[in-house]
């Protein structure tokens, strides 16, 4: 059986000056997907996400999305909470257009409130926005709540994986951001063998170094910095896992590659 890794860019900035020209700079590469970002708000129209999703396709390039950081589920403002709903929709709208994949999201904030509760609401938001992408018939789009890096946020591995089992949608693990949460420590198998009881057809992941203090998570880094990344290629294969892995580096493509080059050098083919 193959194993499928797919590497790939958060954006197309540094190598492209256009989502459409990143896509298609990936083959050049030897990369195998791009994870779109909305992170500062989604202002693509449908007619340039079905031109991005036509080109994908052609290239034979899965695409995922980053919805907006300005996301907060369970915000104490109805208004904020609503507005946070929309923006995941809008996400996915443009990735249903793009040919579908995961829509990579931060689900919610504690803001001093019990967190059990902070998990209920995000619990029924998630449910709820699944029901609006059913009715739109968006089923190529899948929800995918992220590991998220600072302890005031909804995201632990074990929330996370609570989110897919109460709601059936799928979920994005960072393990940069695991890593960060538990003070520079992370055991990839541990990691693994939690996300594996799941069963997904597919894992989708984030990979970075990273700078952490008290609180979690302060700043994506390049590769040099931990975690490392070696130990995680070498615990995929030896898994046969299929797993797509984002680079979330200040510079995506360059470690995209220093990705690939590791597993190679771990003697997988692509």
């Amino acid at each position: 059986m193959t194993v499928k890794v797919q590497l790939g860019p958060a954006g197309s900035g540094g190598y492209s000056e256009s989502t459409i020209e990143g896509v298609a700079k990936l083959g050049e590469l030897d990369l195998q997907t791009l994870e779109v970002e909305f992170v500062h708000g989604v202002t693509m129209k449908n007619e340039l996400a079905k031109q991005i999703g036509a080109e994908a396709k052609r290239l034979n390039v899965p695409l995922s999305v980053h919805a907006p950081f300005f996301i907060n589920l369970a915000s104490k403002e109805a208004k904020k909470a609503e507005e946070s709903k929309k923006r995941i929709l809008d996400s996915c709208e443009r990735l249903h257009y793009m040919g579908g994949g995961p829509v990579v999201f931060h689900p919610a904030y504690f803001g001093g409130m019990d967190k059990e509760k902070v998990f209920q609401i995000a619990k029924e938001a998630i449910l709820d926005i699944m029901k609006t992408i059913q009715k739109s018939g968006w089923s190529n789009v899948k929800l995918a709540p992220e590991t998220t890096g600072k302890h005031s946020a909804l995201g632990s591995l074990d929330e996370t994986i609570r989110l897919v089992k109460e709601t059936g949608c799928s979920m994005c693990v960072d393990f940069a951001h695991l890593y960060a949460r538990n003070y520079g420590k992370i055991d990839y198998a541990e990691v693994l063998d939690k996300i594996e009881k799941l069963k997904l057809k597919h894992v989708h992941s984030h990979f970075s170094g990273i700078e952490y203090s008290a609180k979690g998570e302060l700043s994506h880094l390049v590769m040099d910095h931990n975690p490392p990344f070696e130990p995680l290629a070498k615990e995929i294969l030896k898994r046969r896992l299929d797993i797509t892995i984002i680079c979330e580096s200040p510079i995506t493509f360059q470690d995209s590659i220093r990705m690939r080059k590791v597993f190679e050098g771990l003697g997988h083919k692509f």
